[in-house]
């Protein structure tokens, strides 16, 4: 499970001590806990604590449901008890998301053949995951026929929660101004500036959208991919796209 909101968001919940006691508490006991029990280890009322609590569960830091504690049956109500949700936070500004281009190359190795191409596969690992994204977002949002102006308004939006910092330049156009994957782009500029490319080219397969291309197009200090909706491509060159 991940938080609902961004991890921005998670931490700031985290921000009130009293709040961030109570999660450390939780995450050390290695087992559900009752409100009451943290409610006694925080030193105030179950109330309070309960308030605390659903602010927790609410950022996607915690997991509640109602249970016995220890198993144990008895009459009545369960009593809802709480314990860490599988959220793993971390915050760059601008975003910065190594770990899909270690979820790609992952993916790369287990599934390539002996003797093939390790780029050709990171490549192939990179659209995969792209379609799965853009599939996902289809299936969540049932938007039914695409054109190329609702095709660029989703595809906007899902780039924005990705970190990519999309922005509308043209009616037919969106720059993306970060790279979530600068730091790594920088070393092999080439190999993640193709799997960038692949992994969006795949979203937009993945979402069906209609007219809609990912080109590479690498400018000092964006991302090295552009939307289009005409279909133009710019230069190759992915060595510009490690430039600030």
């Amino acid at each position: 499970m991940t938080a609902p909101g961004s991890p921005v968001e998670a931490l700031a919940v985290l921000a009130d001590e009293q709040r961030r006691r109570m999660f450390g508490f939780i995450r050390r006991a290695r087992r559900p806990v009752t409100r009451e029990e943290v409610a006694a280890h925080a030193g105030t009322s179950t109330k309070l604590a309960a308030f605390h609590l659903d602010k927790l569960v609410a950022a996607g830091l915690l997991c509640a449901r109602e249970e016995s504690p220890g198993g144990v049956r008895k009459v009545g109500r369960k009593p809802k008890v709480y314990e860490p949700a599988d959220a793993d936070l971390q915050v760059s500004i601008p975003e910065r998301r190594p770990d899909v281009i270690a979820e790609i190359l992952l993916d790369a190795v287990l599934s390539h053949a002996p003797g093939d191409d390790g780029q050709a596969a990171a490549l192939r690992a990179a659209r995969v995951r792209g379609e799965q994204l853009g599939a996902g977002e289809r299936a969540r949002l049932r938007p039914g026929r695409l054109g190329p102006e609702r095709s660029l308004t989703l595809t906007e939006a899902l780039l924005e929660r990705r970190g990519f910092e999309p922005v509308r330049t043209a009616p037919t156009e969106i720059r993306l101004l970060n790279c979530p994957f600068h730091a790594l782009a920088s070393r092999s500029p080439e190999l993640v500036c193709g799997i960038n490319h692949a992994y969006l080219g795949g979203l937009l397969a993945g979402l069906e959208t209609n007219g809609v291309d990912a080109a590479l197009a690498p400018r000092p200090g964006h991302c090295c991919v552009e939307l289009r909706t005409d279909g133009g491509h710019s230069p190759t060159d992915a060595q510009a796209c490690a430039k600030d």
